[in-house]
C-alpha cells in the first residue's frame, strides 16, 4: 500500500503554513517600519500637563474627641493641557489624591479626553473631604496647623497615562505622575502657595 499521496499533502501543508506565517511576519514588519517612519518624521514632543489653578471652596477642622479631630475639604483644581505635536495624545481617566501628612484624605478625577494636535485645553475636578477623622499626633498637628499657624499643607498626587494617535494608529501607552504641594489658610479659606512638579512622561 502506498503512502506517498498523504505524505505530499503532509508536506504541501506544512509548506502553505509556513509561506503565510513568512507572509503575516512580513507584513507585521512593514507596519511596524511604516509607523517609525511616521514617528521619525513627525518627532513627536512631551505634552505639558500643568495644575494652573487651586481654589478652596470649604475647609473646616473640628475636634471630635480629646485624642481626635474631623477635616471637611472642598478643592476646585483646573489643569492645562498643551499638545504641541502634530499628532493628537489620548488621555485616560486620572486620579489625584489629596494627603494630608501622607494620610490619604480624598480624591479626584479627571475624565479622559482626546486632544487635537496644536490645541491647549483645560480640564478641571473637585475633591471633596467629608469629615474625616484623623487620631492622636496628626490631629494634633492639623489643629495646630490650623488653629495656631493658620498653615495647612496638603499634597496631591495622581499619575497621568497618555498615547499618541497616528494615521489611526496608538501607540504604546506612557504615564507620568503629578506631584503638588500647596498651603491652605483656613481663616482666608483660600490657597496661599502651590508648587508642583510633573515627571515621567516621555513620547
Amino acid at each position: 500500500m502506498s503512502t506517498g499521496a498523504p505524505t505530499r499533502a503532509s508536506a504541501s501543508l506544512r509548506g502553505c503554513v509556513c509561506c503565510l506565517f513568512l507572509l503575516f511576519s512580513f507584513l507585521a514588519l512593514l507596519i511596524l517600519a511604516i509607523i517609525l517612519v511616521i514617528v521619525l518624521a513627525v518627532k513627536p514632543k512631551k505634552p505639558q500637563f500643568d495644575l494652573q489653578q487651586v481654589s478652596v471652596q470649604y475647609m473646616g477642622v473640628s475636634p471630635t474627641t480629646p485624642s481626635s479631630a474631623a477635616v471637611s475639604l472642598t478643592i476646585h483644581m483646573l489643569f492645562t493641557a498643551v499638545n504641541d505635536n502634530k499628532v493628537g495624545i489620548k488621555y485616560r481617566e486620572s486620579k489625584f489624591t489629596v494627603m494630608y501628612r501622607g494620610i490619604p484624605l480624598g480624591r479626584g478625577i479627571v475624565p479622559g479626553f482626546y486632544q487635537p494636535a496644536h490645541s491647549v485645553r483645560q480640564v478641571e475636578t473637585t475633591i471633596a473631604v467629608d469629615r474625616v477623622n484623623l487620631l492622636q499626633s496628626d490631629a494634633a498637628n492639623l489643629i495646630r496647623d490650623a488653629s495656631l499657624n493658620d498653615r495647612v499643607e496638603l499634597r496631591v498626587e495622581g499619575d497621568i497615562g497618555a498615547k499618541i494617535r497616528i494615521l489611526g494608529f496608538t501607540s504604546p501607552g506612557v504615564q507620568a505622575s503629578v506631584d503638588c504641594a500647596i498651603v491652605i489658610s483656613p481663616r482666608k479659606q483660600a490657597v496661599t502657595s502651590k508648587q508642583c512638579g510633573f515627571d515621567g512622561l516621555s513620547v
